[in-house]
């Protein structure tokens, strides 16, 4: 509409011949844009996916950074998308990423997402969504019960519930992966002092589960990963008394090992870094 307005509004005097060149030089402009258009439309189609939950900060949102930046398609889901503005500044400079509402305890949300994506192949599934629930809610003799149920609700049956919703997808793929990032904390034989009871339990118990599910969905070619991502420079261990890994530096150790999970290797329990860690 704009363009016939600049054709119509011309003065009167323009030759028909200056007219009829410019309305091919504009046709051909809106041609080679329009393929272009197609073209990019068509990579982003060919490229593999990566859907990730809890991509509103820390790991979540530098993993999405960083599969972004490696020409994946990016299905980021966070809690509130319109609150989170890291994320939405990642997502403006990045045509691949799309930004989907998912709370991992909402039942409803996890359907409705598995089924507006029922066409979509997933090649990688991050399960990143978690919590530490503090320190404080896990002492001993002040044990917080309620808690205590949070996180259980996500980081152990959230993982689960997404995991089956979107088995599917992530079979009709060509990678067929579907990683946790769990942590040491739920290594048993790692235990040297007591702290996070409920935390420790959650990963212990994810672990588990994911474990559980290598033979069932190795029959559809599905590989399980379980990765300890490290003590990361995020809102959730900023503050400890430690060195901390940068997010860029544990996400990068993170990709690659999600790249060298096979059938093989399906269930192994691995840390950032390349290590095995005991269970």
């Amino acid at each position: 509409m704009v363009m016939h307005k600049i054709w119509t509004e011309r003065p009167v005097s323009i030759k028909n011949e200056r007219q009829i060149g410019t309305r091919l030089a504009l046709l051909v402009c809106l041609s080679f844009t329009t393929i272009a258009s197609q073209m990019f439309v068509s990579s982003v189609a060919s490229a593999a996916t990566v859907f990730i939950t809890g991509t509103s900060r820390g790991i979540g949102l530098e993993l999405t950074r960083q599969y972004a930046a490696k020409g994946w398609n990016v299905i980021a889901t966070c809690r509130t998308p319109a609150t989170a503005d890291a994320l939405n500044a990642v997502a403006s400079k990045n045509l691949n990423i799309i930004i989907e509402e998912l709370d991992v305890t909402d039942d409803a949300e996890i359907d409705g997402l598995a089924k507006k994506y029922r066409d979509t192949p997933i090649d990688v599934l991050i399960n990143n969504a978690g919590i530490n629930g503090g320190m404080q809610s896990q002492i001993l003799g002040k044990l917080d019960y309620e808690m205590f149920d949070q996180i259980m609700a996500v980081n152990v049956r959230g993982p689960l519930r997404i995991t089956e919703a979107f088995t599917d997808h992530v079979a009709a793929s060509n990678q067929k992966k579907m990683i946790t990032i769990t942590s040491s904390e739920g290594s048993i034989t790692s235990v040297k002092f007591p702290a996070f009871y409920f935390y420790r339990s959650s990963k212990a118990a994810i672990n588990m589960i994911m474990y559980t599910l290598k033979p069932d969905l190795g029959q559809r070619g599905i590989i399980i990963g379980l990765i300890n991502p490290g003590v990361v420079d995020t809102d959730m261990s900023r503050g400890a008394p430690i060195p901390l890994l940068s997010p860029e530096e544990s996400v990068s150790g993170i990709i690659s090992i999600v790249d060298s999970y096979t059938l093989e290797t399906s269930g192994t329990f691995m840390q950032w870094d390349g290590k095995e860690l005991p269970w």
